[in-house]
């Protein structure tokens, strides 16, 4: 199941699943995007792009049974993402509902929206 989570409730859903491991924000735009805004690494969870058109090919570098949460700008791109992830057999996979978009509005306004 995809969990589907609004960038303020990310603090709950780590607490919910970090018991299966460390969990990941997945960041799958792309990097011109990245230029324009980005996260900052936090304590609870690790921080990786992969840009979605390259996801399959970098598969072997996630582990399907560590939590990932997907992100894009709105929330489209990572919810593909999450559903290739979980036909892939990950078991702990969330997608981060209006992408970093939201995030800037809900957590962080440092973050440019673009």
């Amino acid at each position: 199941m995809i969990d589907h989570i609004h960038p303020g409730d990310l603090a709950a859903w780590i607490r919910k699943v970090q018991a299966h491991g460390r969990p990941l924000v997945l960041d799958v735009r792309e990097a011109s995007e990245l230029q324009q805004a980005s996260l900052r690494p936090a304590a609870d969870y690790d921080l990786v792009h992969i840009p979605m058109g390259v996801v399959p090919p970098r598969l072997e570098e996630l582990d399907p049974a560590r939590p990932v949460a997907c992100l894009c700008h709105h929330g489209a791109r990572s919810m593909r993402v999450a559903e290739f992830l979980q036909h892939q057999g990950f078991q702990h996979v969330a997608n981060i509902t209006g992408g970093i978009n939201a995030w800037s509005i809900q957590l962080d306004p440092t973050v440019p929206r673009y």
